[in-house]
């Protein structure tokens, strides 16, 4: 019974990192078309995400020759987290 919710949590866990993977990916790519600002998903997305790159931004540089890498840092710590989960209970 436990064995059977702890793999239900986790998961959960990983829908939820690989759906914030995929919400930093769109983030990521919005600023390539530079979208109205005042749109809802817009907001959204930038609420989502800019606190994730304010810490990524608080330990490491991330601009370099004008291209910010935080996304790509933050997708990198997600996938480090979600192969070591899986690893961890599988």
């Amino acid at each position: 019974m436990m064995n059977a919710l702890t793999l239900s949590i986790l998961e959960v866990v990983l829908t939820i990192i690989t759906l914030y993977k995929w919400v930093i990916i769109i983030s990521a790519l919005l600023t390539w078309v530079n979208p109205d600002p005042n749109n809802p998903i817009v907001q959204m997305l930038y609420r989502l995400t800019e606190p994730a790159y304010a810490l990524v931004r608080k330990f490491v540089p991330t601009v370099f020759g004008g291209m910010d890498l935080a996304p790509i840092i933050l997708i990198f710590g997600l996938l480090f987290i979600e192969i070591f989960l899986k690893n961890l209970f599988f």
